[in-house]
């Protein structure tokens, strides 16, 4: 995916430490327009969010979008659950990977492309403690080895 026109509202990098990423899929997502004003804020939490598939349908719950201060009546319940928009061939596939054995719908990112809110979403399979204890052992060493090489090159 090429980075024009793309600028980061949320990301979830909790995600990338409890799953392992299979795929992404990039989806639209339906919101009011006083969530859409209050994303423009950056009031938005993708933490502990995850999408499901309901009724041919997919539906992103747990994401946490701050009522807009001057939105009095129009706001909407901040962990209202929210549809996704994808085309009914992604949705069949998408049904079909989730459906395997530990397998999620998981959002990684939100931004605005175009000047429309889009929704990274991954089909990821959960980590098990000790893959995320290997990760960040792994981290740790090549973080010891660009120090030595920084110090070694002074």
């Amino acid at each position: 995916m090429a980075n024009e026109g793309i600028k980061v509202i949320a990301q979830n990098k909790k995600a990338r430490h409890d799953y392992f990423i299979e795929q992404t899929i990039e989806a639209g997502i339906v919101l009011s327009g006083t969530e859409v004003k209050s994303i423009r804020q950056g009031k938005v939490n993708l933490k502990d969010s995850y999408a499901t598939i309901e009724g041919g349908e997919v539906i992103l719950s747990g994401m946490h979008i701050s009522p807009y201060e001057q939105g009095n009546i129009f706001n909407k319940d901040p962990l209202r659950n929210r549809k996704l928009l994808l085309h009914k061939s992604e949705i069949n596939r998408l049904i079909g990977v989730t459906q395997q054995k530990g397998m999620s719908l998981i959002p990684l990112r939100l931004y605005f492309r175009k000047g429309k809110v889009k929704v990274e979403l991954a089909v990821a399979k959960g980590k098990k403690l000790y893959d995320k204890r290997a990760d960040i052992a792994e981290r740790d060493a090549r973080r010891e080895i660009d120090r030595k090489l920084k110090e070694h090159m002074r």
